[in-house]
């Protein structure tokens, strides 16, 4: 296992998570108190550094910057079960140290836990399905046009910000991360179990429906 892929894992999620976080603080700033202006600032922020981060570290480490897309091409064996642990190590630690950076930028506490409840049936329903989608973005384009994946992702979690309820967490390691920030994007800990269970179920159940859309070339042969 090359130390670099693991390094891109955690920089790549810690950046993400420093977008996520630092937007999140600037746009409740500037936006006068409009959540929405707010929030469309956190947004455009994540979705284009996500372009960013998948082109300039996905030919290093697969780009994955989340767990359960790790799980799922450990499931598809295109990883190991020690790649997998090292990569969801990775990913976790890596979100953690964004979160602190970010507050670190805005002159915020830097150890915070969040008090935003985001709790319910509506809230679970919205992370499967914001973790369902950007799963089978990923594993279509892949299969469709392998150079768009980057734009393919940025422009999917653009649109999941506003089609579900929870602005579109879909992973487990920015779930976690944003527990511990008490601002604009965060989440109460209390909240985060619900939301990684449901994001996992997502994404398992893109990776059936995609391989009967598209089956393995053994399978149709």
């Amino acid at each position: 296992m090359r130390a670099q892929r693991i390094a891109a894992e955690a920089l790549g999620t810690g950046l993400l998570l420093a977008t996520v976080i630092g937007s999140g603080i600037m746009g409740e700033r500037l936006a006068g108190g409009s959540v929405a202006l707010a929030l469309l600032g956190n947004t455009l922020a994540t979705g284009a550094i996500l372009v960013v981060l998948i082109t300039a570290l996905g030919p290093i480490s697969g780009a994955h910057f989340n767990p359960a897309v790790s799980a799922v091409f450990a499931l598809r064996r295109e990883l190991s079960p020690g790649e997998l642990a090292a990569y969801v190590l990775a990913q976790t630690v890596g979100g953690i140290a964004g979160v602190l950076i970010a507050h670190g930028m805005f002159d915020e506490a830097l150890l915070q836990i969040s008090t935003k409840a985001r709790s319910g049936p509506a809230q679970w329903l919205s992370e499967a399905v914001a973790a369902f989608g950007l799963v089978l973005t990923i594993l279509l384009t892949l299969r469709a046009n392998p150079a768009a994946v980057a734009v393919s992702v940025g422009l999917y979690i653009t649109a999941a910000y506003w089609f579900t309820a929870s602005t579109s967490f879909a992973n487990p390691a920015v779930t976690i991360a944003r527990a511990l920030s008490d601002t604009f994007a965060g989440i109460r800990p209390a909240d985060v179990t619900p939301f990684i269970v449901a994001q996992l179920a997502g994404a398992v159940a893109a990776m059936l429906l995609s391989r009967w859309l598209v089956p393995p070339a053994s399978a149709r042969s």
